[in-house]
């Protein structure tokens, strides 16, 4: 029997919308997934699992999709990349590939990027992050993968939340867990 099943009704269960006194707003807290350690030893193999195809890397934006991309990496036995927020002119004499998102889930427009030498042509890399909301994120690593001469795989999120229900074939995208759901 697979374990996804128990793993997709554990996540939903630890689960949390949370709220401030007064507000009508609602937030997406995953805390309780990351202090669950069973959950947290289960998170990257499941993500990584989602596609068939083995990437030769894992990229993640920061945090969460940093934090999540490293755990799919080592699930995976593979290296992992992290694509930076709010990247301004590099402190190194490194060349960076920079790129900056169409808006998100708050309405910003962020600037990702990374090192020119951790993603090479060739490489085959994997997407991994908590949330997918706008597809912005996704989109933008993707061209910035895809700016490296890099194959793109997909995405793997935790929930996908996805607005536009023709962004899970054009990016694609694959999840854990559907926003309905929670």
């Amino acid at each position: 029997m697979s374990r996804r099943p128990q793993l997709r009704d554990r996540l939903a269960e630890v689960f949390t919308w949370r709220t401030d006194r007064g507000s009508v707003a609602y937030n997406a807290d995953i805390t309780g997934w990351l202090r669950d350690p069973v959950l947290l030893q289960e998170i990257g193999p499941a993500l990584g699992t989602l596609y068939d195809e083995r990437p030769t890397v894992v990229a993640g934006p920061a945090s969460r999709g940093a934090m999540l991309g490293a755990l799919t990496a080592a699930a995976l036995g593979v290296g992992f990349v992290e694509i930076r927020k709010h990247v301004g002119p590099a402190h190194d004499s490194d060349r960076w590939v920079r790129r900056k998102t169409g808006p998100d889930y708050r309405d910003r427009q962020l600037v990702f990027g990374f090192r020119r030498s951790l993603i090479q042509a060739g490489d085959r890399v994997l997407l991994v992050d908590d949330w997918a909301d706008t597809g912005a994120t996704i989109r933008t690593a993707r061209a910035l993968i895809e700016d490296c001469g890099a194959g793109w795989i997909g995405a793997v999120v935790m929930v996908d939340g996805l607005t536009d229900p023709r962004l899970r074939h054009d990016l694609p995208l694959r999840a854990l867990l559907d926003v309905r759901r929670l």
